[in-house]
């Protein structure tokens, strides 16, 4: 009797082959991480690694822009993070040791959350791995982050940037912003760099380049997909009017990932339900893998 394993594809991001899937030879390592302990509004974040993972087995592998098979880089793809529900900081740290190991391994890491109090792990584990002292956070973020607490916790999704900003030698260059509290808006740290989305779509290619000359050399890239128009990417827990297009979120990961070392990424607060928007997420997760590989 055949295996299932003759007639169905690999169950991966993209579906690739079992040899550019190995973790050994693989430049990309993709790390689910279904959790969303602190949401606030609507849950189902805990669905949206796994969404990502479904629509990126029926992508087409070759890229037109590229003219290549970005998969030929080799992605592996880890078995979902188990999470620890007692406590976010609890979560933070087991993601810091999963993301760590990856980058010791000298591999990028692609982590598919889950809400966003996961970056705080996933950049604990960068720092460690940053050699020069110079990392920056790049947030695609509809909303500041920069919370002391919320809702009785100090590691909540609503507080990720301000904690990521407590930690030595950070720097975060918020871009795409449409929403924040009276809080927020009046104890901005500075080491953290604000770009308002109303000025971004006012003049698209002069503020990229600020965000570029902001920078630092090695860059961890966060996307929350609610930085992009709910009009097309309604699938999300804290939805905000206005915001970024496909090709606008394309032109900033490809700009950034051209310029800037990109140690690793990660793509936040994606709920389950909507194919079209998981199918989107998953192509410019994609794409960012095919320039950083070039």
């Amino acid at each position: 009797m055949l295996s299932p394993h003759n007639f169905w594809p690999p169950h991966n991001f993209g579906a690739i082959d079992e040899e550019l899937a190995r973790f050994e030879t693989a430049q990309f390592v993709v790390v689910p991480v279904p959790y969303d302990s602190t949401t606030t509004w609507r849950g189902g974040t805990r669905d949206g690694a796994q969404a990502i993972l479904d629509a990126s087995m029926n992508m087409e592998l070759y890229d037109h822009e590229l003219k290549r098979e970005i998969c030929e880089a080799g992605i592996h793809t880890t078995l979902d993070v188990e999470p620890v529900l007692s406590r976010p900081e609890s979560m933070a740290v087991r993601v810091t040791e999963v993301i760590g190991e990856i980058l010791f391994a000298g591999k990028t890491p692609i982590m598919l959350g889950g809400e966003h109090s996961l970056t705080f792990g996933a950049v604990c584990a960068a720092l460690k791995c940053d050699l020069k002292g110079d990392l920056s956070i790049l947030q695609l973020d509809a909303h500041t982050d920069l919370r002391h607490e919320y809702c009785s916790t100090r590691y909540g999704h609503g507080c990720m940037a301000y904690r990521v900003s407590q930690l030595p030698g950070t720097r975060i260059v918020q871009l795409g912003l449409r929403s924040t509290s009276k809080e927020e808006v009046e104890n901005v740290p500075k080491n953290v760099h604000q770009f308002w989305c109303e000025d971004l779509l006012a003049d698209f290619k002069s503020t990229l380049e600020q965000v570029l000359d902001t920078l630092t050399d090695e860059v961890y890239i966060t996307f929350d997909v609610d930085v992009c128009d709910p009009s097309w990417m309604s699938a999300t827990g804290t939805p905000e009017p206005g915001g970024l297009s496909y090709y606008q979120v394309r032109d900033i990961l490809k700009t950034v990932c051209a310029h800037k070392k990109v140690i690793g990424m990660d793509c936040v607060e994606l709920t389950g339900g909507d194919p079209a928007a998981a199918f989107a997420v998953a192509r410019l997760l994609y794409k960012a893998m095919g320039y950083l590989s070039q």
